[in-house]
């Protein structure tokens, strides 16, 4: 699941949270949009910290200076 995927999740669990005065009979629809943000939450932090072990940084390149002394056929 990618970074979108978490924040869609995110934000269906706040409308049924948040949004929505809906009865369901057996389920407790608060509770769920609970569960949604949290595992979309969870799902951005995961996200993140793998991305950043992903990124790769290349360290500056170091000019090269020739020694102008030293004899080309050594």
């Amino acid at each position: 699941m990618g970074l979108g995927g978490c924040i869609i999740l995110i934000a269906a669990g706040a409308i049924l949270t948040f949004a929505t005065d809906w009865e369901l009979e057996g389920a407790n629809l608060d509770v769920i949009g609970l569960i949604l943000m949290a595992v979309g939450i969870i799902g951005v932090a995961t996200f993140t910290s793998i991305a950043r072990r992903r990124r790769v940084v290349v360290p500056p390149a170091t000019p090269v200076v020739e020694d102008p002394h030293r004899r080309a056929y050594e």
